[in-house]
């Protein structure tokens, strides 16, 4: 694989390989869910097509698992366009971004993942790109080197981030369409679970599919997930449908809670209970502690956390809220 192949890699789908491309919606019309959201970027859409232009840049963020690499793809397939995946880590020389955008053709969405992670001097050479679709890089050594500038045709960036916070405000600026995607209702999450059954020829009943998308913790790549590893225990146990039975008895061996809280969660708030008085505690602590990655801790579990109330953050640190006493079965200090 090329240099170049290697930086267009197509990136993962939305859940590391659970989620199948069969399931990911293609129109704006099969995307269940975010409808503020669903319902302008059509509009944008529409506008731009009437008007024989280019779609805006689009920034989308949000927590994972919430669908904004499906709606890069289904943003591409509405304007009819190519699209072209990258991830801001793999961005790591003004050759390599070369190289990405040296392939767009007029039109086409360049949909670029975790685009807070780009260097900070790679953002500087995008900001011409963006805004007038020219590409200025400097070629040579100290001493013989030379500015080139090459004309690119119009095209659409669509960024991904679940840090919009870490973009810098002039790459910010320049994206004319922001959108933030919330956690999902249970309903939604529900027309979800029984669409992608529909689509994985698995039949299960509506109140195993309300159980599933309580347990969801809000997350359609979380809910995917979880229905296939319930499908399993029915395959094996021989159930013609997905019902809620099942669905109880795989999620409790899955140490999946009926609030969505994992065996990690659990950990995470049995530490600041236990080991730090319910806090606060800053999460460098808990990071050692538990054995996880700081920016896991930020991004994966402390969103959901933080939207049930099970924790609050403060100047000092985290620390356990009654909620998250009451979730872990434990009485909230009175003093």
């Amino acid at each position: 694989m090329s240099a170049k192949e290697s930086i267009l890699r197509n990136v993962e789908v939305e859940d590391d390989g659970v989620l199948d491309n069969s399931i990911r919606p293609e129109v704006l019309e099969e995307y269940i869910g975010q409808e503020d959201v669903k319902e302008n970027i059509k509009v944008f859409i529409e506008a731009a097509k009437i008007r024989g232009e280019v779609l805006d840049h689009v920034l989308l963020y949000g927590p994972p698992g919430l669908g904004k690499t499906t709606l890069a793809y289904i943003i591409a397939n509405e304007m009819n366009a190519s699209i072209k995946t990258a991830s801001g880590p793999s961005i790591e020389k003004s050759g390599d971004l070369a190289a990405i955008l040296s392939t767009l053709e007029a039109g086409d969405v360049l949909f670029i993942d975790e685009i807070h992670r780009m260097p900070k001097f790679i953002e500087e050479i995008l900001y011409p790109a963006m805004e007038d679709f020219t590409l200025d890089i400097i070629v040579g050594s100290d001493g013989n080197s030379r500015n080139i500038k090459i004309d690119l045709p119009p095209f659409t960036l669509v960024g991904a981030t679940t840090r919009a916070g870490d973009l810098t405000s002039p790459l910010r600026d320049r994206f004319g369409i922001i959108a933030k995607l919330q956690f999902y209702k249970e309903d939604e999450l529900k027309r979800i679970i029984k669409r992608s059954a529909h689509v994985l020829n698995t039949k299960i009943s509506d109140a195993a599919a309300i159980e599933l998308a309580r347990r969801s913790r809000g997350t359609p790549r979380i809910a995917n997930r979880l229905l296939k590893r319930v499908r399993d225990f029915a395959l094996v146990n021989n159930n013609s449908i997905i019902d809620e039975d099942i669905t109880r008895h795989a999620l409790d061996r899955l140490k999946v809670d009926k609030l969505g809280l994992d065996d990690i969660d659990h950990q995470l708030l049995l530490t600041i209970i236990n080991k730090f008085n319910g806090g606060p505690v800053g999460v460098d602590a808990i990071s050692s502690t538990i054995g996880e990655e700081v920016g896991t801790i930020e991004d994966v579990y402390e969103p959901y956390l933080l939207q049930q109330g099970f924790i609050k953050r403060t100047t000092r640190g985290r620390i356990v809220t009654e909620l998250g006493y009451q979730a872990m079965g434990i009485d909230y200090p009175t003093n």
